[in-house]
C-alpha cells in the first residue's frame, strides 16, 4: 500500500524522494509549494492517508557509509513542522489534511483551502476518475479524445468533468500552492 502511493508520487518534484517511514506513513520533500500541493492531493485520493505539510527551510545533508550505502539527512524548521502536521493522525473528515508553520493564521487558510480541493478530489467516483486521469490541465479540446479512448460520447465525458470539479480542482490548486508560500 506505502509503496503503491510512493510509486504515485515518483513524479512530483522533490528534494528528498518519498518513501515508507512507518506502516501507513509516508515522507517526502517537495521541490516547492506546487509539487507539495500535487502530492498532497495524490496522498487524499488514497483516502487512507492523512496529509501533513510543514512549510520551512529544510537543510538536507549526505552521509556517506562506510559500507558504500548513501543517505540524506533532513533539518531544519520545514521538518520540524512537517512533524507537527503528521502528528494529530488521521482526522475523522475525508481529506485529511493539517499544514504547520511559523505563520500559524497563514497555516491555517492553507489548510482550509486544500481540505476543500481536497475534498473534491476523495469524493470522485471511480466513473469520473477513470474520465479526469485521461484530462491533461490546461488543454483544450482533448474531451472527444477521451470519449474514444474510453468508448463513450462526448457528452458523458463533459458531464463528467462538469461533476468531478475536475476544472474548478485545478483553478484552486495555484491558490493553495500561493498560500503555502506566504506560510515561510
Amino acid at each position: 500500500m506505502d509503496h503503491e502511493l510512493c510509486r504515485r508520487l515518483r513524479d512530483v518534484p522533490a528534494r528528498a524522494p518519498f518513501q515508507p517511514t512507518a506502516p501507513g506513513e509516508v515522507r517526502g520533500l517537495t521541490e516547492d509549494a506546487h509539487a507539495a500541493v500535487a502530492a498532497a492531493m495524490i496522498a487524499v485520493r488514497e483516502d487512507r492517508y492523512a496529509v501533513g505539510i510543514g512549510v520551512g527551510d529544510v537543510f538536507l545533508t549526505r552521509v556517506d557509509h562506510e559500507d558504500g550505502r548513501v543517505a540524506v539527512t533532513a533539518e531544519g524548521p520545514g521538518m520540524s513542522h512537517g512533524h507537527l502536521a503528521a502528528q494529530p493522525g488521521r482526522d475523522t473528515e475525508r481529506a485529511a489534511v493539517r499544514v504547520s508553520a511559523a505563520d500559524a493564521t497563514a497555516a491555517e487558510q492553507a489548510q482550509a483551502v486544500l481540505k476543500l480541493v481536497g475534498r473534491i478530489v476523495s469524493e470522485r467516483s471511480d466513473a469520473e476518475w477513470r474520465v479526469v486521469d485521461l484530462l491533461v490541465p490546461g488543454a483544450r479540446g482533448q474531451q472527444k479524445t477521451v470519449a474514444q479512448q474510453l468508448g463513450i460520447t462526448p457528452q458523458a465525458v463533459s458531464k463528467a468533468v462538469v461533476r468531478s470539479l475536475w476544472n474548478e480542482e485545478w483553478q484552486a490548486r495555484p491558490a493553495a500552492a500561493t498560500l503555502l508560500r506566504l506560510c515561510e
